[in-house]
């Protein structure tokens, strides 16, 4: 038998590794061991059981001398030792011994000149299929014949942690050492871990070298310039950077060099609640043979989903392959970004539609990484609870925020990209605003016709805001103008610009005075 190696990791006597097998291969394995079903259209159907999300209270980093001084610890980046580590590594080795192994050995990084080699080692045939269709493939035997790996990720969902021996939090751990080029996802089926994993990897490596590692979806134009598209779950990330007159460059991990952008992934991970095929028809035509899906409800005998159906998870996703879906960049690369867009979905109702932001607003508003969700079932901005997730990607940024905020304001300087703020969420009337408006304001940023606007400064957000936008109503520009009632409109804004407030000064009280200046005026 074929070890690939993987004894010197204290897998020695494991019952058969598999390597780097086709996605019906894998399928047939899942389906043989009972990891899963199939759907009607052939994708392969599990349940991930106690965990169907990030277990982000469950993610540590192996505090060596060698990257002490480079981490950002907090409550995000909590420290392990290297001899816990190690001690935990060696037993979820031993548990792999007398199982069946999969290995998948590829790469993240569209751009050979900063991409790194990736071998994830699995306890599942779904997961390595998942890691499959996720990261990047290469695409002859000779690749696979020189493979050395950059990083080893080892993953044992069926490994469970004991907190008090292992120093960790609960059964579940997720741990990245940077010096020894390992990654540990134990007690946990939720296949994000790994995907995030590698995000987080990239995301150290990467500022090293001069690259701007960006949690973004992106998609480039017929004259090869590209657009990047940042936000947080809910905002219309995936949707509004699908669009017929582009291609896709990718929908969530990208780099941005001197020369460019590429995708770090060779796939997608969307999620399927309340899924619709008429305004997400690329997602749902995605869900067929050699896909993943994660925690959707299914009916035993015709196999239909119900994405409405939250009963095993209001977070349910879907993996699959970029191949999956229509018009797609094939390189996976486009040319320098002319546009940057921030996506938040303000409940209150009081940030502008769209706004163009300076320097130091664009650092701000990217270190806030702000949006907002309503408690409960109704829809509305009665009782917004805000969201702020740094960088709009707080929980896979092992480094100082700042450091990639400032990454980012040098790109779009030296670029000369402009930088949007969008709002899709509500205004004063209460709805959220048609997603036909804000389309339409996404393409009037990205084809430069938005600039033919009469621009006015907000007066609390201090961006400013375009007072027209072909296609959309003149009152909808100015939040304000949406609101019948003024005082309560003032009342929102400044609720909102105090929220603003406390989280920076706890979070970036050390940043210079012209970014915490560039904020909301309170």
């Amino acid at each position: 038998m074929n070890m690939y190696g993987i004894e010197k990791l204290g897998i020695t006597s494991p019952a058969e590794v598999y390597r780097n097998l086709e996605p019906a291969v894998l399928t047939e394995h899942a389906l043989r061991r009972g990891e899963g079903t199939l759907s009607r259209t052939g994708a392969l159907v599990v349940k991930t059981g106690k965990y169907t999300g990030r277990s982000a209270n469950d993610k540590f980093i192996v505090d060596t001398p060698s990257v002490h001084e480079d981490i950002h610890w907090g409550d995000v980046n909590r420290p392990i030792s290297q001899e816990a580590f190690n001690a935990l590594w060696d037993r979820a080795a031993e548990y792999m011994n007398g199982k069946d192994v999969y290995i998948f050995d590829g790469f993240a990084g569209a751009d050979e000149k900063y991409s790194q080699n990736f071998r994830v080692i699995n306890e599942l045939a779904s997961q390595n299929l998942f890691i499959h269709q996720l990261i990047r493939r290469f695409d002859d035997e000779a690749a696979l014949d020189s493979f050395q790996a950059d990083y080893t990720i080892l993953c044992a969902p069926g490994f469970k942690c004991d907190p008090e021996r292992d120093g960790v939090h609960s059964e579940a751990a997720i741990i990245l050492d940077y010096e020894q080029h390992r990654a540990l996802i134990v007690g946990t089926q939720y296949a994000g871990e790994i995907k995030k994993t590698v995000f987080s990897i990239m995301n150290y490596i990467l500022p090293f070298q001069g690259v701007l590692p960006m949690h973004c979806s992106a998609n480039v134009g017929e004259d090869g310039v590209s657009a990047v598209f940042f936000g947080l779950s809910g905002t219309g990330k995936t949707t509004l950077s699908a669009s017929p007159d582009r291609q896709l460059i990718g929908d969530d991990e990208h780099g941005w060099t001197e020369d460019g952008v590429f995708n770090f992934e060779g796939g997608c991970y969307a999620k399927c609640i309340d899924l619709d095929p008429e305004r997400e028809p690329d997602i749902y035509n995605a869900i067929k043979f050699g896909a993943l899906v994660e925690n959707v409800v299914m009916d035993p005998e015709t196999r239909e989903f119900d994405f409405c159906d939250d009963s095993l998870a209001v977070n349910s996703r879907v993996g699959y392959p970029l191949s999956h879906i229509n018009n797609i960049q094939p390189e996976s690369k486009g040319g320098i970004p002319s546009t940057v867009i921030f996506l938040t979905a303000d409940a209150f109702g009081v940030m502008p539609p769209i706004s163009k932001l300076d320097r130091n607003q664009t650092m701000y508003y990217f270190l806030s990484g702000f949006t907002s969700k309503v408690a409960g079932t109704e829809i509305g901005i009665k009782e917004p609870v805000p969201t702020f997730s740094t960088c709009f990607g707080e929980p896979f940024l092992p480094l100082d925020p700042a450091r990639y905020a400032s990454m980012l304001a040098d790109r779009v300087e030296k670029s000369g990209a402009r930088v949007f703020l969008v709002n899709t969420g509500w205004n004063g009337s209460g709805e959220r605003t048609k997603l036909k408006y804000t389309r339409a304001m996404v393409n009037a940023a990205l084809d430069g016709s938005i600039d033919d606007a009469e621009f006015v400064t907000d007066p609390i957000f201090g961006v400013q805001v375009p007072t027209t936008c072909a296609g959309c109503p003149d009152e909808l520009m100015i939040p304000v103008k949406m609101w019948e009632d003024e005082n309560a409109y003032h009342e929102a804004a400044h609720k909102l610009a105090e929220m603003f407030h406390e989280n920076f000064e706890k979070k970036y009280g050390y940043v210079d005075e012209a970014v915490k200046n560039a904020g909301p005026k309170a």
